[in-house]
């Protein structure tokens, strides 16, 4: 098997401890990496030990190699859209992180360029991979909690960020940083579905976090007779909340991006007694007191296993993915075009939801 040769663009949390850490992994057995850059010295000299690979301190270095089958542009988020299009425009595949741009526009814009070119543009939405939404996706296909009415998709807990993520002049704060996650995962079970929009959305601050951009969003969307998507993304929620949930007509799905298992719990219609309405007052049959509507359901409960996790698994079916598209030919499962139908909802919502934009970026950083 011929070997996927890589750059990854960016040695941070995202290009070292997701990127790096997969292709390190015994997960990889088909590429490799031939190349870094960071504008930290140290951090290239780390890459060179881990990699044993080529680093640069400016991406544009890359254009003098044609022996670079993909980059993987890790760079922080309000530089994605620029540099993918200058690697895009010099004829290379590109894996931009989340986001993939920063607004529908520029989605369209590195799609055009990447067909233009005859090469791939993707973004990294691993999560539609992670164990357990594929096997949520399975339960689904069974049937077994029959038609489905609504999807809830929460990343929430209680914690403080007073990092680069936190700043709108980055292009962070959580719907830009952790909301693609669920975005990805919510359209992705109605099918991609182009009619899909934002019907209420709000963004907020809690005052505890440094920064200016939200740590708190709140997103309704919805599709001409699909179910509706609520998303949510806070930094407040001091309970463990239920992540993931899909309400059915005949039972419910539970289990969340980082789960084991999946929880199914559902009834089967053919064992109800029936129930024709009763219009006049219900009464105790002893009594003739009022009463209430009561029985004892025969509910059917199964938990399924879902064996890895969403960095390891999911990161290792999505480059799989990859490989098959840009080495053998194959059609690209996360098309740009998807990518982009993620900032058409991520851009609607701060459209929606203004904030005041508190400081500017470095000179360091523009």
């Amino acid at each position: 098997m011929k070997k996927m040769r890589v750059a990854i663009i960016g040695q941070g949390r995202s290009g070292r401890d997701i990127h790096g850490k997969h292709f390190l992994s015994e997960n990889n057995d088909n590429a490799e990496v031939v190349a870094v850059v960071d504008a930290l010295e140290d951090r290239r000299e780390r890459a060179k030990k881990d990699f044993g690979c080529d680093a640069y301190a400016d991406y544009r270095e890359l254009f003098d190699r044609k022996d670079i089958d993909l980059i993987v542009n890790a760079s922080f988020s309000h530089q994605h859209f620029a540099i993918a299009k200058d690697c895009l425009e010099h004829g290379y595949n590109v894996l931009n992180e989340k986001p993939f741009a920063k607004t529908s526009y520029e989605a369209m814009e590195l799609t055009r360029i990447a067909k233009e070119k005859g090469v791939i543009v993707t973004a990294f939405h691993q999560s539609l991979y992670a164990p357990p939404v594929l096997k949520m996706k399975e339960v689904l296909t069974s049937g077994k909690i029959g038609e489905v009415m609504q999807i809830n998709l929460c990343y929430s807990g209680f914690s403080r960020r007073w990092d680069w993520q936190t700043l709108q002049c980055f292009c962070a704060g959580g719907v830009y940083n952790t909301a693609p996650h669920a975005i990805g995962v919510g359209l992705d079970l109605i099918g991609w579905d182009p009619a899909a929009k934002v019907t209420y959305s709000y963004l907020g601050k809690t005052a505890f976090n440094s920064g200016d951009a939200n740590d708190f969003a709140k997103i309704i969307i919805t599709a001409p007779g699909k179910p509706t998507i609520d998303i949510e993304c806070n930094n407040n929620d001091a309970y463990k909340p239920e992540p993931f949930k899909i309400f059915g007509t005949k039972g419910t799905i539970a289990t969340g991006p980082f789960a084991n298992s999946v929880k199914v719990k559902y009834i089967i219609p053919e064992e109800l007694e029936a129930r024709p309405v009763i219009m006049e007052p219900l009464r105790q049959p002893e009594t003739g007191y009022p009463a209430y509507c009561g029985e004892k359901l025969n509910f059917h409960e199964e938990e399924l296993t879902a064996e890895g996790d969403v960095f390891s698994t999911g990161s290792s079916i999505f480059y799989h993915m990859l490989y098959d598209a840009i080495m053998l030919g194959k059609p690209l499962d996360i098309t740009p075009e998807k990518a982009g139908k993620v900032i058409e909802i991520i851009e609607a919502v701060h459209v929606q939801n203004p904030l005041p934009v508190l400081y500017g970026l470095p000179e360091s950083k523009v």
